[in-house]
């Protein structure tokens, strides 16, 4: 099977190539985009891939958005006021803001989707972003009413919103897609089936589909209702929808692709070297899910000698090529009270390559401790995967396994959907790779993913003193006492071996030469609203 979907892929590739050779793309027909594969879905509301994060906030806009520093700036509303304790907002929408069929898009549209999104009927993954809204919660759990969601329409273009408590990161919140608003009458008339077509994909955003081709494309083009019209550049992105790494370096030589993060670890250095390649700051990390009730892995004994027999210095400079050594769960990049959350935290794991001898003979010792001495009597690990290009990676961790610990291990391959079904919904796993990248920047992003009640908790982590602290960290604006609570929990994250990082990303991506004025997202949610192709 293995080898039948590797053909498979490359066949994909070389089709790409042959038509985009026979199209001879030119700079008139646009931009040609390369961020994933055919995405699992691209509702704003059910999305949990970054991939698909990038075709809608070409399609959708919240109530703020990103200038192109990173920074909260106005977006479906022009402005918005708050209230002195915190608790309530007051957004102004603008007059002029429609949706890409030329319908008025009002403060009900907002009503409707925030709704939807914390609808128990709805099951959206991201639901627990909305924890800071009065009452999300409680609606989520079954408890109360959709009707008591912390948000009113005053009117057509004013629009109440009211929280639980203080949240720190709350606008920051609401530039992200899981807070986009949607159109009500679509949805109902179409159900699950309203982003597959593009009459029916109906957005606010600066972009609008006009075509959407399983596994191939989907191909956008100047929404001409949108508020803000005259400042987009590109008049037609074509997202190409492949995971070839081959294959997008041919296209981006050739000029029929001009962007890709599918990229060829082994070529790295020469396509950095030749212009080709630039590495792109991300807020996340990468790291292996553990599901913590596995047999196997219910001794945290276990996972910490899993984890401390990796060599990620060897694998960042060896194998991906890109990234920094990950000693801990939150990043670089995500600010404390004065400086970086990280810097401030430091590392529960040493990253130091002269450390690595004694991180293997600490891992022995638990592994013996917890009655595997040498892997005696341990079972066969199965790590599960989605993608080709991750399995270097995991067979350099399978050899440090077997040769430290005397563990063994196989692979099992799952196309991406499959694979985010059986890791993220029925978690029915031993080890996964996974990653994440933050939806807003706060370390909060990354550690309440593993609250006890979080659908993202993949690992089915459960700890009261955690919950706790994170609970305290989402109820006061104080950055101190927030960052303090944070810090702790950390701790008890890693301290339980809960994951295992491997590194923090900086994503190597392939950009053509003449493509300019990208808006790189540390989230990687990149726009294109302003690139072109330079003569």
């Amino acid at each position: 099977m293995k080898k039948i979907f590797c053909l498979s892929l490359l066949l994909i590739g070389f089709v790409f190539i042959s038509c985009s050779s026979s199209n001879n793309n030119n700079d008139n027909e646009g931009l040609f985009i390369n961020v994933g594969p055919e995405p699992k879905t691209i509702d704003p509301i059910l999305n949990i891939a970054a991939d698909a994060s990038v075709y809608i906030v070409h399609a959708f806009e919240g109530l703020a958005s990103k200038d192109k520093n990173g920074l909260i700036t106005a977006g479906a509303a022009e402005s918005w006021d708050i209230s002195e304790d915190g608790l309530t907002y007051i957004f102004h929408l603008r007059t002029n803001g429609k949706w890409s069929d030329g319908s008025p898009l009002t403060a009900n549209d907002f009503v409707y989707s925030w709704q939807r999104a914390v609808d128990p009927k709805t099951a959206s993954e991201y639901s627990y972003q909305f924890e800071p809204v009065k009452n999300a919660m409680a609606i989520n759990s079954g408890k109360m009413e959709l009707n008591t969601l912390g948000i009113k329409a005053i009117d057509d273009y004013t629009l109440e919103v009211t929280l639980e408590k203080p949240t720190a990161y709350f606008l920051e919140l609401t530039a992200f897609p899981t807070f986009y608003p949607v159109k009500k009458d679509i949805i109902e008339q179409y159900g699950e089936t309203w982003t597959m077509k593009p009459e029916t994909y109906i957005g606010n955003g600066p972009y609008v589909m006009i075509e959407r081709n399983i596994d191939n494309n989907i191909v956008m083009t100047k929404n001409t209702n949108y508020w803000n019209y005259s400042s987009l550049v590109p008049e037609k992105i074509t997202f190409v929808l492949m995971d070839n790494a081959t294959a997008s370096v041919a296209g981006i030589k050739e000029g029929s692709l001009h962007f890709s993060d599918r990229v060829p670890a082994q070529d790295i250095d020469t396509l950095r070297a030749e212009g080709l390649l630039k590495l792109v700051n991300r807020l996340g990390t990468y790291y292996y899910a553990v599901n913590l009730t596995n047999e196997a892995l219910k001794d945290d004994r276990v996972r910490k000698a899993l984890s401390l027999a990796i060599d990620r210095n060897y694998i960042v400079d060896n194998i991906v090529k890109a990234g920094t050594p990950a000693g801990a769960f939150v990043p670089y990049g995500a600010p404390d009270v004065n400086g970086d959350f990280r810097e401030v935290g430091g590392d529960y794991i040493s990253v130091k390559a002269e450390d690595y001898q004694k991180n293997i003979e600490e891992a022995k010792r638990l592994m013996a401790e917890a009655g595997y001495a040498n892997g005696e009597g341990f079972p066969v690990l199965q790590f599960l995967v989605d993608s080709n290009r991750e399995i270097p990676t995991f067979e350099a961790v399978q050899q440090m396994w077997k040769e430290h610990l005397g563990v063994d291990s196989t692979i099992s391959q799952q196309e991406w959907a499959v694979f985010l079904q059986t890791l993220y919904t029925d978690k029915n796993y031993q080890i996964g790779r996974s990653g994440w990248t933050a939806d807003y920047n706060d370390p909060m992003t990354f550690l309440g993913m593993f609250l006890s009640y979080s659908p993202q908790n993949h690992a089915l982590f459960t700890n009261k003193e955690y919950d706790s602290l994170l609970q305290t960290a989402m109820n006061t604006i104080d950055q101190t006492v927030r960052m303090d609570a944070m810090h702790k929990a950390e701790k008890i994250f890693m301290d339980n071996d809960v994951i295992i990082p491997l590194y923090f990303y900086a994503t190597p991506t392939l950009i053509s030469p003449k493509l300019k004025d990208i808006v790189f997202d540390s989230l990687a949610m990149h726009k294109f609203f302003y690139a072109y192709i330079e003569k």
